[in-house]
């Protein structure tokens, strides 16, 4: 039987940064701003990979730039208020099925807590979690897919991994799994119903 091998954020969880800063800065824009002056979605990929944001946010310039940064781990939970319902409706039907169902994230080691408080379902619906900072290893990282399938007791060719990036769909792919590049859960079950899994 195949198992399936889900991604998280903006799978499962919808992911969008500048909620964490909206109220203080007011507007989409300034964010967007301040996000790209410093770099946010590069230092937020180191932090996937196990980095804090506390060391990131010390390499910035500006006082208040570090502050801001440093406040992230607290403001995390906005970043992430819901789940895509349809993607979830796929989940729990493949696992109604008896189809094995697993998940690889890059989600910094110290957001991941916040991210379970919010949505607790998260920590019990899979069978195996990779969290790419709690390992230290990030997609598209061959060894990263490997991980998942020395703890789920798998081979690559027994996974069809979901993913919404598609060079993380390609590291998968270069790894030996099956692998659907994840834009909507009607595309998804499609996907699926088409590889005979649902």
């Amino acid at each position: 039987m195949k198992a399936v091998v889900f991604d998280i954020g903006n799978v499962l969880i919808k992911w969008d940064p500048h909620l964490a800063w909206l109220d203080e800065m007011g507007s989409r824009e300034a964010v967007a701003v301040f996000l790209d002056r410093i770099d946010f979605y590069d230092r937020n990929l180191r932090a996937d990979g196990g980095e804090t944001f506390h060391d990131l946010a010390a390499e910035l310039d500006s006082a208040e730039d570090q502050a801001r940064l440093a406040s992230y781990v607290l403001r995390y939970a906005a970043t992430v208020p819901e789940k895509i319902d349809g993607s979830w409706d796929v989940l729990y039907r493949l696992k109604a099925r008896g189809t094995p169902v697993h998940a690889i994230t890059n989600w910094s080691a110290e957001t991941w807590p916040e991210g379970i408080k919010l949505h607790p379902e998260l920590n019990s619906v899979f069978g195996v979690t990779i969290v790419s900072g709690r390992e230290k290893l990030l997609k598209p990282q061959a060894e990263i897919y490997h991980l998942l399938c020395e703890r789920a007791g798998l081979a690559p060719q027994d996974c069809i991994f979901v993913d919404d990036s598609p060079k993380n769909v390609e590291g998968a792919r270069a790894t030996g799994m099956d692998a659907i590049h994840f834009t909507t859960p009607q595309a998804l079950e499609a996907a699926l119903i088409a590889r005979g899994v649902m």
